[in-house]
């Protein structure tokens, strides 16, 4: 009897899983995550389109595909404007990507959004009608050409509650993160460093010095309290201070080698060098974690205090040297905004 029970739990058991086993082949694959962007006169738009929509793709960068893209581009940048053929035909006739002719047309094929104007200027108006319809976005640096405007940004993310997040590349970079993340102990300074070419229409540090401004805060964390700055034709020292008194700085490269990345950090348990720029890959990374979660990996304090840092150092600049209060940058941002109403 006990044998005859047995066999008859064993077969059931077998009947099961092999049910499960055909259920779980013949369950539909998700659906990958219906990315759009909106300006292509970046490279960003073809490296991160080709690690998204690539059939192999890791499984940390699996689930999102860029579908449909907004060209954009700004006529007084001919880096912006001169670019936007090439990558428009590179995402369209390579990777298959439909080309629409507004961001409310976009809004309609998609399910999140990449924001990826070189210029950013516009940044603020082409994100409205993104929020209007809350799909989360990524703003590509620098997240808007003012001070003003990127706490327009925030402010209306937070109205909408649309997930929003920017940032560099730099930031996810694993030396980078790794001193964020305690590698040499809790940070005492940071001397970080990247190219530094300027562009009449942004704020000296806005256009590329960015890079080396997000891997300091990367590395020190938010609390600088003041910046003083100085600035030949061929580099830029901008220095802070943060709260305890702790000191950061970062160096914009124009002369010598400009194209390298990174930082000496000081910390309690030795000084050392971070690395520098490692590929897209880790951003990527990121940015579809965000998309799948709603959740941003960078606060918009920490980034509003990077781009008042920068404009800080613009300010200490015009006033020979002198340092300038993040509080009065930010100040001055907020009263602007206020002025500008709804």
């Amino acid at each position: 009897m006990n044998v005859r029970i047995a066999s008859s739990v064993a077969l059931s058991l077998s009947y099961l899983l092999a049910t499960a086993s055909v259920a779980q082949e013949a369950a539909p694959a998700e659906k990958p995550l219906r990315a759009g962007i909106i300006g292509l006169d970046t490279s960003h738009t073809v490296a991160f389109t080709k690690l998204l929509n690539d059939p192999k793709a890791p499984p940390e960068v699996a689930g999102v595909r860029v579908v449909a893209a907004f060209a954009g581009g700004s006529q007084d940048i001919p880096s912006s404007r001169d670019r936007v053929p090439e990558y428009t035909k590179t995402l369209t006739e390579t990777y298959g990507v439909e080309l629409v002719d507004s961001i409310e047309a976009l809004l309609e094929k998609v399910d999140v959004v990449l924001l990826e104007s070189v210029d950013g200027r516009p940044h603020l108006e082409q994100a409205r009608p993104v929020f209007k319809a809350r799909k989360p976005v990524f703003i590509d640096k620098p997240v808007a050409g003012s001070v003003a405007d990127a706490i327009a940004i925030y402010d209306m993310a937070k109205e909408t509650g649309t997930p929003v997040f920017s940032s560099s590349a730099l930031r996810f970079a694993p030396g980078i993160a790794a001193m964020r993340e305690g590698k040499l102990g809790a940070v005492a300074g940071c001397d970080a460093y990247s190219p530094c070419e300027l562009e009449e229409h942004h704020p000296d540090l806005f256009w590329y010095g960015v890079h080396g401004v997000e891997t300091l805060f990367t590395i020190m964390g938010t609390g600088c309290e003041a910046v003083s700055r100085t600035s030949t034709p061929g580099s830029d020292v901008a220095v802070g201070v943060w709260k305890g008194g702790r000191i950061g700085t970062f160096r914009g490269i124009r002369d010598g080698a400009p194209h390298d990345f990174g930082a000496t950090v000081f910390g309690a348990k030795g000084i050392g060098q971070s690395g520098g720029y490692v590929g897209y890959q880790p951003l990527v990374v990121e940015i579809v974690k965000f998309f799948k979660t709603g959740q941003a990996p960078v606060s918009p304090e920490e980034t509003l205090e990077i781009f008042a840092f920068m404009e800080a150092a613009d300010e200490s600049k015009r006033q020979d040297g002198r340092p300038v209060t993040i509080e009065s940058v930010v100040a001055k941002a907020r009263a602007e905004v206020a002025s500008r109403g709804k």
